[in-house]
């Protein structure tokens, strides 16, 4: 499974989603949007969203910390 977190250096809601998906053992690919315009641009298109954290779940895409949506894509429940 592919797991991609789009985030910035300051979003606190990235820090939750990243410590949650290592709770669960989860392991996943971080790439930081304020550092990098390419993935920035990259997350836009996937998402049609500016704001962080956006996941790629194996090409499902989940804007912000749903963890029950999350859930639902890992088989987590």
């Amino acid at each position: 499974m592919s797991i991609k977190i789009y985030t910035t250096t300051t979003c606190p809601w990235c820090v939750k989603t990243k410590q949650y998906l290592a709770s669960k053992g989860v392991s996943y690919s971080e790439i930081n949007v304020s550092l990098d315009r390419g993935a920035a641009k990259e997350m836009v298109e996937k998402s049609g969203q500016m704001g962080v954290p956006v996941l790629d779940i194996d090409g499902s895409i989940v804007v912000g910390f749903d963890k029950d949506k999350i859930d639902q894509l890992l088989n987590l429940r």
